[in-house]
């Protein structure tokens, strides 16, 4: 069985993000970008189905412009079997994206499909559902414990919920999205990024995969949120309570 995972290029969750001057959107030039955290944590959980032995191979996906080859080759340097970049220039939302995954797995055909819950940048949340109904897969979202029973071809998957866990069975091929109680993933070691250099990366263009590129959406502006003003010290709850009434109208 074939585990695919999509793997995203986004701004390092260190560096403090800049609006641009123009206000069009965040500042990307000479900024560090790395692998979206959560995309982490599904490739990581890729790597130990097949170190179980439940897999056969792991492909990583990633999407953009040139520069997504770095962070393919970081996902190579973790222990992904080989890579699949989807060159693009243009600004890719979650149902494009959704589009694109569902082109590679009819090309690919994989298993099981293991996306990361949401970026850290736009944080939409969106295109693992998305593209678990354009496969008409069953969909197993913010998984925290996953469990694979390669003779029922079933998985069972821990997902957090707002009242606790629900624990869902899924019929292979099925999406599963990663939470961050997931795992730990792994740091790629020396030998690994030496070997990730040699290690496939195959290229493709939407249109080959006779995807439409198009968005429903337009960015009018990008502003940084209002500055938080400095907090107060009250003396008694009293003074408290009137702050709250009068000046915060809170109650």
């Amino acid at each position: 069985m074939k585990i695919m995972v999509a793997i995203k290029r986004v701004v390092d969750y260190a560096v403090k993000i800049r609006v641009k001057p123009d206000k069009t959107g965040v500042e990307t030039n000479n900024v560090k970008m790395s692998m979206n955290p959560f995309c982490e944590i599904a490739l990581e959980e890729a790597l130990r189905v097949k170190e179980l032995g439940l897999a056969s191979e792991v492909i990583a996906v990633s999407m953009g412009p040139a520069q997504c080859v770095d962070t393919l080759r970081t996902g190579l340097a973790m222990g992904a079997d080989r890579g699949i970049h989807i060159e693009t220039q243009t600004s890719l939302y979650p149902l494009s994206v959704a589009k694109i995954i569902k082109a590679l797995v009819d090309v690919e055909k994989p298993g099981l499909l293991i996306l990361g819950k949401q970026a850290i940048d736009d944080d939409c949340n969106q295109t693992g559902q998305m593209v678990a109904g354009l496969l008409n897969w069953p969909q197993g979202t913010f998984a925290s414990k996953v469990v694979l029973d390669k003779e029922k071809q079933i998985a069972t998957v821990d997902r957090e919920v707002d009242g606790g866990l629900e624990t869902l069975c899924l019929d292979l091929p099925a999406v599963i999205t990663t939470d961050l109680r997931l795992n730990q993933p792994r740091y790629a070691t020396l030998p690994n990024i030496m070997k990730a250099k040699s290690k496939v990366i195959k290229k493709f263009t939407p249109q080959e995969l006779n995807v439409e590129i198009k968005s429903d959406l337009e960015v009018v502006e990008v502003t940084e949120p209002p500055k938080r003003k400095a907090g107060v010290i009250v003396s008694s709850v009293d003074e408290l309570i009137d702050k709250l009434k009068n000046e915060a109208h809170v109650i």
